[in-house]
C-alpha cells in the first residue's frame, strides 16, 4: 500500500511531537539541568498536612511537599519535599512540622545547622521533629489545671461533707451564742471607742501642748546628744579607762604587800604598833588635859615651884599597867 506524502508528512509530525515529549522528560530528569532537591522526612503523624504545601525556611518559601505515602508496614509517614537549589545547610538540619495557624492546616519549615557536617544532598532522609500548636499547648497547660480543679472540687466536698456533719443541732446552738456573744463585745468596743473619742476631743488642748513639750524635749535631747559629741567624749572616755587601769594599778600594788599602804595592810605588827601608838598618844593627851601642872610649870615673881602630886587614878600609870601586863 502506498502511502501518500500527506499521510507521511503527518506520521513524521506525530513521531516528532512524541521524541520531543520523551526528550523533554529526560532531560528534566537529568542532573545537569535540575533546579531542585528532594528530601525526605519520617512522621508519625503529619495532622492533615497535604501535598502541594509550602516549605520554608525562616519563613521564607523555597519548595513544596509533593508526595506523602505510608513508609511500612509500622504506620509512619514518608513525606517527600522539594526544595530549590538556592541554599545550601547541613545534613545534620531538621524538618519541622508545624501548624499555620488556629484555624490553619500544617506546614513543614526546615530548621537549618550550620555545622560541619557534610552538606545536604536530594535523596537524603532529614530529622523530623512535630512542634506543638497552639491548641496543643492550650490542651498541655489546661489538662493540669483541669486536675487540679476536679481536685479542689472533690476536696471542697469532703470539706462540705466534714462541715456538716460536726453542725449537729448542739453545735449549731452554740454557735449561735457565740455569735450574740461577739455582736456583745463589738458593741461594747464601740462604746469604749466612742467614749475614746470624746475623750480625745475634750482633752485636744492638753494632748496638743504635751505633744509640743514631747517635740521641746526631743529637740533638747537633740541639743544634747549633739554637744556630747562635740565635747570629745570618745576622748574623755579614754582618760577616765586610764585612770581606772592606774588605780587597779595602785590596788593591785597595795593588795600585793607593795608601798606603805601595802605593808600597812598586810604587816600585822606595823599595825598593831600604830593601834599602840594611838592609845599612848590618846592617853598622853587625857592626862595633859587633867594635869597640866605635871608638864608646864611656870614661877611667877620668883616664887617657889611647887612639887607635883600625882593624882588618883592617874592615866599614865594605868598606861605603865597596861604595858607592863603586855610585856608579861
Amino acid at each position: 500500500m502506498k502511502l501518500s506524502r500527506e499521510i507521511k508528512t503527518g506520521i513524521i509530525v506525530v513521531a516528532g511531537i512524541v521524541a520531543f515529549i520523551f526528550g523533554l522528560s529526560y532531560l528534566k530528569s537529568s542532573p545537569l539541568f535540575e533546579n531542585n532537591k528532594t528530601f525526605y522526612a519520617v512522621y508519625d503523624n503529619v495532622g492533615g498536612l497535604q501535598p502541594g504545601t509550602q516549605v520554608s525556611i525562616n519563613g521564607f518559601n523555597v519548595g513544596n511537599i509533593t508526595d506523602i505515602r505510608f513508609k511500612d508496614d509500622s504506620g509512619k509517614l514518608l513525606v517527600t519535599l522539594t526544595v530549590n537549589n538556592d541554599f545550601e545547610f547541613s545534613e545534620n538540619s531538621i524538618a519541622e512540622l508545624f501548624d499555620t495557624g488556629i484555624i490553619g492546616g500544617k506546614a513543614v519549615q526546615i530548621v537549618p545547622v550550620f555545622d560541619k557536617a557534610p552538606i545536604a544532598k536530594s535523596g537524603d532522609t532529614l530529622q523530623s521533629k512535630i512542634k506543638p500548636g497552639i491548641t496543643e499547648l492550650v490542651q498541655q497547660k489546661l489538662t493540669p489545671l483541669q486536675m487540679k480543679i476536679e481536685g479542689a472540687v472533690s476536696h471542697a466536698d469532703t470539706l462540705l461533707m466534714n462541715f456538716n456533719q460536726i453542725l449537729d443541732d448542739p453545735t449549731k446552738k452554740q454557735l449561735q451564742q457565740t455569735i450574740a456573744s461577739l455582736n456583745e463585745v463589738v458593741t461594747s468596743f464601740k462604746g469604749s471607742a466612742d467614749n475614746l473619742n470624746l475623750l480625745l476631743d475634750n482633752n485636744k488642748m492638753q494632748l496638743d501642748s504635751s505633744l509640743k513639750n514631747v517635740s521641746h524635749i526631743t529637740s533638747n535631747f537633740s541639743k544634747l546628744s549633739d554637744s556630747l559629741v562635740n565635747s570629745d567624749l570618745g576622748g574623755t572616755l579614754t582618760e577616765f579607762k586610764t585612770t581606772v587601769n592606774k588605780l587597779n594599778s595602785i590596788l593591785a600594788k597595795i593588795e600585793s604587800g607593795e608601798g606603805t599602804l601595802g605593808k600597812l595592810q598586810k604587816d600585822d605588827a606595823l599595825y598593831d604598833n600604830l593601834a599602840e601608838a594611838s592609845k599612848e598618844l590618846d592617853l598622853l593627851l587625857q592626862d595633859f588635859r587633867l594635869n597640866p601642872k605635871r608638864y608646864v610649870n611656870v614661877s611667877v615673881f620668883g616664887k617657889k615651884q611647887k612639887e607635883y602630886t600625882l593624882p588618883e587614878n592617874d592615866p599614865a600609870e594605868q598606861l605603865d599597867s597596861i604595858q607592863q601586863k603586855e610585856n608579861q
